[in-house]
């Protein structure tokens, strides 16, 4: 899995590319979990160019949302193709994790 990262201000963007399944979530785990370790607080993660998105993968997004949260930071996502929307709407992350439609998005919620 390919990760790409940029600052945008204070507001670190995550944006892995291809699967996010049982054998990369591990990757992307560990790269969000060292980056709030480290201190940054808010992060998105940009998931234009994932694909397919595995129960595996929802944890490590869970995982980070709760880290994020008990460091006071915001995690949220952006710019999902209809069908991994539909992942998170099913799972019922919809309701307890941020998504919006694009970065601009984001980066207006401050």
């Amino acid at each position: 899995m390919q990760i790409d990262t940029a600052t945008h201000g204070e507001l670190l963007e995550v944006a892995p590319k291809g699967r996010l399944d049982s054998n990369t979530s591990p990757e992307l785990e560990k790269a969000l979990l060292e980056r709030i370790g480290a201190g940054q607080t808010k992060i998105t993660v940009d998931f234009g160019g994932i694909d397919y998105v595995s129960s595996a993968g929802l944890r490590v997004l869970l995982v980070a949302a709760k880290r994020t949260a008990a460091a006071k930071g915001q995690f949220s996502m952006h710019s999902m193709s209809p069908e991994i929307r539909e992942v998170f709407e099913i799972s019922g992350f919809l309701t307890i994790l941020k998504v919006y439609p694009d970065l601009n998005a984001v980066l207006a919620a401050g």
